[in-house]
Formats: structure tokens, C-alpha cells, sequence
């Protein structure tokens, strides 16, 4: 029986240099319908998108999340975050969530893809996660960001906890928060690229 191949510990990885981040003068905040075009147009010649949404965190027993709250999509230049507020902003995004011209790559997005459905109505085409390319590999248990970038680049990703539980449902995003969901998709698509090399 072969052994599946060897996946870093939290220490291990703790004690990793930090892999850069991409910084927020190359992340876009699209709110508005408007934006969203623009956003969309400078999106079409892409062939891979790193994915990936946030949802405000539901505290109360029996709460439902209504989320995601914002969708993220990466090149490997620069990431937009999509607040969902706006009909017109989400009516352009659903359009290419619905088109197979790029792939959508990210995490276990089994959950994304099913609240996307939930609260957008739309079904998501050419997407690809991760963790099924790591299986395919012999990894046996999920991969997420933090192994992935351990093992391809020999880096630590910083992942902020206090950003992940913060209020996405928000109109007024911080730059903490832009800085945690616009590298939680540039990574991703950093992590594709890599493995596709």
C-alpha cells in the first residue's frame, strides 16, 4: 500500500515564512451595477479565476445564514470583491458565474456553490476545487489554503481569524476585510497556477 504523500503540521507550517499578500491597491470593491460591468469587462479575456465567497457568521441557535454575503474573484494581477447588496451588481455577476469561458477555482466550495444557488439562483459552470486536485494527487484528507501554500510554495498563508468571523453583510467593508477575502481567492488561483505549472 502506497503512502499518501506528506502534508505539513500546524507547527510546521507556523514556522514558515509568510507568503506575500496581494495588496489592497490591487483589490477592486464592486458595490453597484455599474461597477460590476466594469469589473466583468476587465474579467473577460481571463481563462482561471481563484474563488471564493464570505458569509456573515450566524451566532443565535437555529439562525440561518442568508448568505454569501460577498463573492470574490482573482486573477493572478488583482481581485475584485463583489458585495451582493445591489440587484444590478449581482444580475452582472450571475452572468459569468454562469459561463464556462473561465474556470473558477477554490476550496471546498461545495457549500459556496450551494448558498450561491440558494440566494442567486444561478448555477455555477467550469468550476473546480482544489481539494479534488490534491485527491487526485493521494492526498487523502482536505487540503485547504494554508497546507496548499505550505506545500507548493514553502510559505505560510496569514489568514486573519478576526476578519473570517467579522460581519460580511456589512455596506462599509474594512481594509482587513478586503485584504482577507481578496487573498483568500488570489491565492487560490496563485495555488492552480502552481499546480498546473
Amino acid at each position: 500500500m502506497t503512502q499518501p504523500p506528506f502534508t505539513p503540521d500546524k507547527e510546521q507550517i507556523a514556522a514558515l515564512e509568510p507568503f506575500e499578500r496581494l495588496p489592497l491597491n490591487r483589490v477592486d470593491l464592486v458595490a453597484t451595477g455599474p461597477q460590476a460591468e466594469r469589473a466583468i469587462a476587465e474579467l473577460a479575456g481571463a481563462t482561471m479565476l481563484g474563488f471564493d465567497t464570505e458569509s456573515k457568521p450566524t451566532f443565535a441557535k437555529g439562525e440561518v445564514s442568508d448568505g454569501p454575503h460577498i463573492l470574490q474573484l482573482a486573477t493572478l494581477e488583482k481581485a475584485w470583491i463583489f458585495q451582493l447588496h445591489d440587484p444590478n451588481c449581482r444580475a452582472a455577476l450571475c452572468a459569468l458565474l454562469a459561463s464556462n469561458t473561465a474556470k473558477k477555482v477554490g476550496f471546498g466550495l461545495g457549500d459556496d456553490m450551494r448558498r450561491i444557488r440558494g440566494k442567486l439562483g444561478v448555477e455555477m459552470l467550469g468550476v473546480v476545487d482544489l481539494n479534488h486536485l490534491f485527491r487526485a494527487q493521494g492526498y487523502c484528507k482536505d487540503i485547504g489554503v494554508k497546507t496548499a501554500v505550505a506545500l507548493l510554495f514553502g510559505k505560510r498563508f496569514l489568514k486573519s481569524g478576526k476578519a473570517s468571523t467579522s460581519n460580511w453583510a456589512a455596506r462599509e467593508l474594512s481594509e482587513s476585510q478586503l485584504m482577507y477575502a481578496a487573498n483568500d481567492a488570489w491565492a487560490a488561483a496563485r495555488v492552480f497556477e502552481a499546480m498546473n505549472r
